[in-house]
């Protein structure tokens, strides 16, 4: 596929990783909407790649995303000129952050971030979706929706009690405060700290640890059923989850592969396609529409 061309982020891959860079430093990396939509594209591709395995967000320049692009000034968050029509109910406007999000956690490739700088607003809940996240010990972090009266965004309401639980996600969007990569750490909001220079090259080694000798529709289906277990109700629903997906990629080419690589002593070759081999039953959950 050919690799495209984006004016707010850089796309790169290789060793069958994708780096996505948000890449307007003279801002911090703040978003606007085009950027927005560019990573929404970008995760298009990746999905569709069959050569990509693992995908990396990280920013350029000193931040990783310093939240929304605020240069249009007070009337930054004020839709009502978009969807006021005089009705007692007006329309709503989805949110974009939330539009990003909810994409991410689609994505059928494992995510991981690389947080290089500040993350704050939703430089950050844009983070909570992705599987791991690792952060340089000069990155800060901030869900500031408070201090700029508003609330909490990008689903994060939903995203950040089961990351780090309940009462630091309430501490820390109550106060609106900008917190340490430490403390980020200590919550367990990151995996692990790193030096700046060493940053990128441990997210590639985790990725590698993804994508070597596994087989591409074992982890994009395991990437779905873990994420979307979250919401269930009772173990039952997982149980009958796993026992489909086991059934149906236990009879395929990839499931034989890896016994007989096992069996053999020998590295596994695995050539299943997520794009187009995913296990029949996949989707088994039903679309949620915004209404």
């Amino acid at each position: 596929m050919t690799t495209p061309d984006f004016d707010n982020i850089v796309f790169e891959i290789e060793d069958g990783v994708a780096t996505v860079t948000l890449n307007r430093p003279d801002k911090l990396n703040a978003m606007n909407e085009s950027m927005r939509r560019e990573l929404m594209a970008a995760l298009d591709h990746t999905d569709a790649n069959d050569d990509v395995r693992a995908v990396i967000w990280t920013g350029a320049g000193r931040g990783y995303c310093a939240g929304a692009d605020l240069s249009g000034g007070s009337a930054t968050f004020d839709y009502s000129a978009n969807v006021g029509d005089g009705s007692a109910k007006p329309k709503v406007q989805r949110d974009g952050g939330g539009q990003l999000t909810l994409r991410i956690y689609e994505s059928v490739k494992p995510i991981i971030g690389a947080i290089n700088g500040a993350a704050v607003g939703v430089g950050v809940t844009m983070t909570l979706p992705m599987d791991v996240r690792l952060a340089s010990t000069e990155a800060k972090f901030g869900f500031v929706f408070a201090r700029r009266g508003i609330v909490p965004e990008a689903c994060s309401s939903w995203f950040l009690p089961r990351v780090v639980g309940i009462s630091r996600a309430l501490e820390w969007t109550y106060s609106g405060r900008v917190f340490s990569a430490a403390e980020a750490l200590d919550a367990g909001l990151v995996r692990s700290l790193h030096a700046p220079d060493e940053l990128l090259p441990a997210a590639r080694e985790l990725a590698r640890t993804f994508t070597e000798e596994t087989s591409p529709l074992s982890v994009s289906t395991t990437r779905q059923m873990l994420w979307r277990m979250l919401g269930a109700d009772h173990p039952m629903e997982a149980h009958k989850v796993d026992s489909r997906m086991v059934q149906e990629l236990g009879a395929g080419p990839d499931a034989a592969e890896g016994v007989a690589s096992f069996l053999e002593k020998r590295p596994a070759h695995f050539e299943g396609k997520p794009s187009s081999q995913l296990p029949p039953s996949m989707p088994w959950w039903d679309e949620r529409p915004f209404e």
